[in-house]
């Protein structure tokens, strides 16, 4: 293999040096039949001396000798302007140079930083879901572009125009050794162990495209065709030292086969990025927006002309081409499926080759960029298979200047670019699609609104956000005691799985690590669930993953899933949304999101209220269980932990639907309050039916919530429940007439109170440990209640005494004023 190589190698500089001879000596093709004349002389008629092959060799290692030297000339001549940009005081006056002399200036310091945190985030994004068999896990450590930029128009610019449209063309060579991009690597089996992957050079050739756009608003920029990519690897074995410090097969080409493809996905034409130059910077990082899209109409369809339409045209006699494509066309059956990311929706059904659909769908963006991408498609009749005809997309970027970009591919690889000044302004284009003459599309954009980091909307910045993006800093700490409180409102228009029509859906929501899932509503598409879920907020970004299911009789069935950016949430200022799912055809969730700090203050004045309180929790009665024994039935009750106190409920036998009816108090010190409803059996172990958590800590005092709670980890299930934190009300008297004895007995009557709610815990749980420590200081509130009890008693007669006291001076007072009468 190796020595194929060179021998290829050799024939191409040999190929390229014949050729580059031929272009220097032009004379030299004549030369060759003279040397041939010379030769049959020399030949045939008289022997000559041998200076001519001497003559001949001598003078072809002269020229080989040139092109070595040219070559080596070139090749010093670029190093050398190279080194003249990054040390030179003076710029050259010669094509690009003066660019390339600032780029070196400000590379280090100002465009390599926002650079690699740019492309770190893309790496990021690319690793989750890009990672060869070898490697397991996969994560970036380092990302630094390093301080030697790229060079651009080594060789010059061109400028040309295109209608009314300014295109420049430049070369772009990136070959630098100072990158350092590190990545750290979990290896799968059969290696095991962990490896460090060091990106420390990187070779970046080819040739881009610069077009201004909106009266110099933007740019949109992109290579010609795919760059010429070679990337640098190092390898090294992890903290573990399980990996000796070789390469790890096949990584070096899956690394440039990802550049390569993220390069050609996002920049490559027809695909464009955009570069916003707005006039204002407000500051603001957008994190995710809502879209509607409306598909109008399409015009100039026709199924000859339209790329991997499968179409056969109608055969008749008597009719020429022109009316033969028109019949094709009229019967062209077509409908457009629009796709954002994971989100796809689809129009009905039209027919001819101008059709009208007029369909609007609600999209989520979740990034300050996104791409809307048309696919169309024919439908075949009498077939449930659909054709995919041709595409075309649409691009949106917001700005900093609080407006948003859309552009296009046009004709010809020209631009097509609206701009909408404010959120609410609906954008209307006609978008051709790809392929030659395969017609175009007329859609309307309608961006709602953007959501930012700071909190603020697009519509209310000016209410909430404007003093906080000023600076563009947060108005909180992310995960800093916070909680988020959803609502799951409604739906509408889910899928319907069932082949009678009906469908019993239900939804999972995920943050983080918790799971929490909502009832199912029976037999209807648009359900109303107005439940409310809690959860800790989580910082980095976490979004919230919704999963929407419906109840089959054999188990669950997808219909749909999304996911929500939780960033931006101010506190106590509900964001209300409405969630397409993605993944299906139709369907969205109707949510509410708030967030609530819970503060210092207010956790202190809870664990003071509830240390003269209790929970009193009434089990009250369960719905639609799991039916967990082989006759469809089961024998549910309630196993109830509170801390490190349990109690159980009674067995309802051979029911799905029991009713309890009971009531347990805990002492309210904080503790979580878990119900766990399990099946009964007399010989095998117990089968757990669901589990759920009750939420009482923010409750009011004194005040009774009844709710249904859903069970988790089961298909269905629901327990109704009272929960109420019982506080003692204190009598409002004045300080000074409220003595210490008084308060001292009411704070040894709750606490007497509260301990034989502990008593009777123990008790039911045998915890005989604890049940004699309870009985001491059971056995010490006693003795203390009857200090106070003898303590009331003597203050009792020494009151009795003293109105004794009193009411004999009022008897002889009043004698003494009798007397006196009588004798005046």
């Amino acid at each position: 293999m190796g020595s194929r190589k060179s021998r290829n190698s050799a024939i191409k500089e040999a190929t390229e040096f014949l050729n580059q001879l031929v272009m220097d000596k032009p004379l030299l093709p004549f030369v060759f039949p003279v040397l041939l004349v010379v030769w049959a002389i020399e030949k045939w008629f008289f022997s000559l001396s041998n200076w001519v092959p001497l003559a001949v060799a001598v003078w072809a290692t002269i020229q080989y000798g040139s092109y070595q030297r040219r070559i080596l000339a070139e090749d010093l001549n670029k190093k050398w302007k190279q080194v003249i940009l990054q040390t030179s005081p003076t710029t050259p006056l010669e094509h690009c140079e003066w660019l390339n002399k600032l780029l070196t200036e400000v590379w280090p310091t100002y465009i390599a930083p926002k650079l690699s945190l740019r492309f770190s985030s893309i790496v990021e994004r690319r690793l989750k879901h890009r990672k060869p068999r070898l490697i397991e896990k996969i994560e970036l450590q380092g990302f630094s572009l390093g301080s030697h930029p790229p060079i651009l128009g080594l060789h010059g610019t061109s400028w040309s125009t295109s209608g009314d449209q300014g295109i420049l063309r430049f070369g772009f060579d990136w070959d630098t050794t100072d990158i350092s991009i590190m990545l750290f690597a979990k290896l799968a089996k059969p290696l095991m162990g962990t490896a460090r992957i060091v990106i420390n050079s990187i070779h970046i050739k080819g040739d881009i495209l610069l077009i201004p756009i909106l009266d110099g608003r933007a740019a949109l920029y992109s290579f010609v065709s795919t760059p010429e990519v070679r990337i640098g690897v190092a390898f090294g074995s992890g903290g573990s030292q399980t990996l000796p410090a070789t390469e790890l097969p096949g990584v070096s080409s899956w690394l440039v086969k990802l550049v390569t493809d993220t390069i050609s996905k996002r920049m490559v034409e027809p695909r464009r990025n955009c570069l916003a130059l707005p006039p204002v910077d407000l500051y603001k990082k957008a994190v995710g927006g809502v879209l509607y899209v409306t598909v109008v109409s399409a015009s100039k369809l026709s199924g000859s002309n339209l790329r991997g339409s499968p179409m056969k045209r109608q055969q008749s006699s008597g009719i020429d081409g022109y009316k033969e494509d028109y019949i094709d066309s009229k019967e062209l059956r077509t409908f457009v499926e629009v796709e954002l990311e994971e989100l796809t929706r689809r129009t009905n059904e039209r027919q001819g080759s101008s059709p009208r659909w007029d369909s609007t769908f609600n999209m989520v963006l979740h990034e300050n960029t996104g791409v809307v991408r048309f696919n169309l498609y024919e439908c075949n009749p009498g077939s449930v298979k659909y054709d995919y005809l041709t595409s075309c997309e649409v691009k949106i970027r917001y700005v900093a200047d609080d407006s948003t970009i859309f552009w296009a591919t046009g004709v010809d690889s020209t631009v097509i670019a609206k701009r909408a000044e404010i959120c609410g302004k609906e954008i209307e284009m006609t978008v051709p699609f790809e392929g030659v003459n395969s017609g175009e599309l007329t859609v309307k954009l309608y961006l709602k609104e953007w959501q930012f980091s700071d909190g603020s909307h697009s519509m209310s910045s000016l209410r909430v956000g404007s003093r906080q993006s000023s600076n563009g800093s947060s108005s909180f700490l992310p995960s800093t005691g916070r909680k988020l409180y959803v609502t799951l409102v409604e739906g509408k228009n889910l899928v319907v799985k069932d082949k009678f029509g009906k469908s019993d859906p239900y939804v999972k929501l995920q943050y983080g690590k918790a799971i929490q899932r909502s009832k199912a509503v029976p037999h209807t598409s648009d359900p109303t669930w107005n439940q409310k879920f809690e959860f800790d907020e989580i910082g980095g970004g976490e979004y919230l993953k919704i999963k929407c299911y419906t109840e089959e009789t054999f188990g669950e069935e997808g219909i749909g899933s999304a996911r929500v950016n939780m960033e931006g949430l101010v506190e106590r200022s509900a964001r209300d949304v409405w969630i397409p799912l993605e993944k299906v055809n139709s369907g969205e969730l109707h949510l509410q999101i708030e967030a609530i700090r819970v503060d210092d203050n207010e956790g202190s004045k809870g664990n003071g209220s509830s240390t003269n309180g209790w929970v009193e929790l009434i089990l009250i009665e369960g719905k639609d269980l799991v039916a967990a024994d082989l006759r469809g039935t089961s024998d549910p009750y309630v196993r109830i932990h509170y801390g490190n106190l349990k109690r159980s409920t009674k067995v309802m036998y051979k029911t799905l639907n029991p009713q309890w009816h009971q009531t347990f108090e805990f002492p309210d010190d904080g503790s979580p309050l878990e119900l766990h409803v399990k099946d009964h059996n007399a010989l095998l172990p117990t089968s757990s039916i669901g589990d759920c958590i009750v939420e009482y800590k923010r409750l009011p005092p004194n005040q009774m919530s009844d709710k249904w709670i859903p069970l988790q980890g089961v298909r269905r299930g629901e327990i109704h429940i009272q929960v109420t934190r019982k506080v003692p009300e204190l009598e409002k008297k004045p300080p000074d007439l409220e003595s210490s004895s008084v308060k001292a007995r009411q704070r040894t009557s709750k606490q007497m109170k509260r301990t034989m709610i502990k008593f009777q815990s123990l008790i039911e749980d045998g915890n005989l440990e604890g049940l004699s420590a309870s009985m001491i200081d059971l056995e010490s509130l006693h003795d203390t209640q009857e200090e106070y009890i003898s303590q009331l008693e003597m203050e009792q007669m020494l009151l009795l005494n003293k109105i004794n006291e009193l009411g004999q001076e009022v008897l002889n007072s009043s004698s003494g004023l009798v007397r006196r009468a009588t004798i005046s």
